[in-house]
Parts: structure tokens; sequence; C-alpha cells
């Protein structure tokens, strides 16, 4: 079976949720390196000590810091870790402030630089090692979109198409996209009770999903050297819900 030894990861957007989990799940996938980097300093640094005490493997743990929507934090970031096996990209969450049509476009456009021109700049500046892979982060409202979300999910439906493109363009480095379902712990406390009430009945698996349920994924997205270019959704049923 197939094992991250001897892999560095580095997960942009580490410090919780689906970014952290699949930290977690890399750790015990033997990898040798894991860099976890999100833009608070603070978080990182608890990130990286609950890593360390959970002793889930003996691969090394740091973190940095970085503004995934900046190309030039982004390349300082790159630079700085040198060549690394595979790269995870999580930043970015579903900004329950830009409902339409009250949405405020300044604040819709910082939302797309750092979902995707963040998802640019790693992949134009980007040390990644022959057989390696850049997996990046959607969600299930691009498929199928919930009133008022229009625009909020417009970014993650822009990552569907660039992934196909990264991929060509940066062939024989494999990309693909993880398509993310209903998740605990994902979502602001102030939109989580509705959705859950409205969605989380219905879903097929009977369950909300986890986040390292969903860094399964992930491992598969770095472990399988035949896949590229692929959108892998991964959301207990709810596409198929009615």
């Amino acid at each position: 079976m197939a094992t991250l030894a001897n892999k560095t990861i580095l997960i942009i957007g580490g410090s919780s949720g689906i970014g952290f989990g699949v930290a977690e799940a890399s750790l015990k996938s033997l990898a040798k390196t894991v860099i976890i980097a999100s833009s608070n300093k603070e978080r990182v640094e608890k990130a990286v000590k609950k890593l360390i005490d959970a002793k889930l493997g003996a691969g090394e743990i740091t973190g940095r810091v970085v503004n995934a929507g900046n190309e030039e934090s982004i390349k300082g970031l790159l630079d700085d870790v040198g060549e690394v096996d595979h790269i995870v990209f999580t930043s970015g969450r579903l900004e329950t402030d830009l409902a339409f049509p009250e949405v405020d476009i300044d604040k819709a456009k910082e939302s797309y630089d750092l979902r995707v021109w963040g998802v640019v700049a790693v992949a134009k500046h980007a040390k990644i090692r022959p057989g390696g892979s850049l997996t990046l982060t959607s969600g299930i409202m691009a498929l199928k979109p919930t009133p008022t979300f229009s625009v909020a999910i417009s970014s993650a439906g822009t990552l569907h198409t660039l992934t196909g493109g990264l991929a060509v363009d940066l062939a024989p480095i494999r990309v693909n996209l993880i398509c993310s379902g209903l998740l605990l712990n994902t979502f602001p406390a102030s939109f989580k009770e509705s959705l859950f009430k409205d969605i989380a009945p219905k879903l097929l698996v009977g369950h909300v999903g986890m986040p390292d349920e969903l860094a399964e994924a992930y491992l598969f997205c770095m472990k399988c050297t035949y896949i590229t270019g692929q959108c892998l959704v991964v959301d207990g049923g709810q596409l198929l819900s009615r």
C-alpha cells in the first residue's frame, strides 16, 4: 500500500478545518515533513503544537505564516520551503456575508483573490518534485447552488476549470480538485444552524462529514500517480439528495 514515506507536504490553509485534517492524515501516512501555512501566526503555532502533542508519526512538523491571497507572500513562502512533493491548498471559506443581491463586490473580489489568484500564484511559483501533486479545494455548492450564494460560490466554480488547465500546464505534475460537501467545523456559527437543519438530514450517508473523512480524498490524490485534472466529489451523497 502506498504511503507518504519520505515525502514533504505543504498545506496552505493547514491550521484548521480540512487543512488540519490533511496534516493529521499525512503524518499518519508516514510523511517525512508536514508544513502548515496560514495567515494567523497564533493559530499556526497552536496547530503545530497540537500536531506534535498528538504524536501521530515520526514526521517533522513546521509552520509558516502566509497571506494566501497575495502573490509576493506566496512566492516568499515557496522560496522559503524550497522543493516539496505535494501541495494542498485549502485556504478560504464560504463567505456568508456575500449573499446576493446585498453582496459587497469589493469583499467578493478579496475572496476571489484568495481562492483563485492564490492558487494561480502557488502554481506559478511552486517547486514540486517529479511525481508530485497540487490538490485544490472547492465546495459542493459549485455543482448544486443554494439560493443567494451565486457570488459566494463563483470562485469555487472557477476552480473546476482552472484545475484542468493547470493539469495541462504543469504536467507531469498532477493537479486535482476535491469538491467538499457539508462538513462539521468548517462553517461560521451564524450559518451552521440553518444549513445543518436543511441539508444534514437529507444526506444519503446519514451523517455530516468530518475533516478527517475528507482528508482521505486528499491522500488518494497525493498517492495515486495516475490521476490528474479531476474533480473528486466527496459529499455524503448531497448531490443526489432531494
